[in-house]
């Protein structure tokens, strides 16, 4: 299944797991990670030290984070489609202490 191929073009800090986010189609996104940041991967960014760091890859133009968390720039895009699937995996993650 194909799907839209969309890429960061810049992140603004918004406090606490918020960041601002622009795409290459011209569109912005505020999103607040805090809900899904769960898990062996996504977990360690609840740290706002970690969280703060934050870039956007060169190569394939998405959010990275030091420890290897990134998301599908997709996703990031259309978050509103996706959000509460991402909570509700977040909310399993929590539950099985991964």
């Amino acid at each position: 299944m194909e799907h839209p191929i969309y890429r960061v073009t810049a992140v603004e800090p918004l406090g606490g797991f918020r960041l601002r986010l622009s795409f290459d189609d011209g569109s912005t996104r505020e999103i607040d990670f805090g809900p899904v940041l769960e898990g062996e991967i996504y977990g360690p960014l609840r740290d706002l030290a970690m969280f703060a760091a934050v870039s956007i890859d060169p190569e394939v133009h998405t959010l990275v984070w030091p420890n290897g968390a990134d998301f599908d720039p997709a996703i990031l895009h259309d978050w509103p489609t996706h959000e509460t699937a991402m909570r509700d995996l977040a909310k399993r993650w929590a539950l099985a202490g991964v």
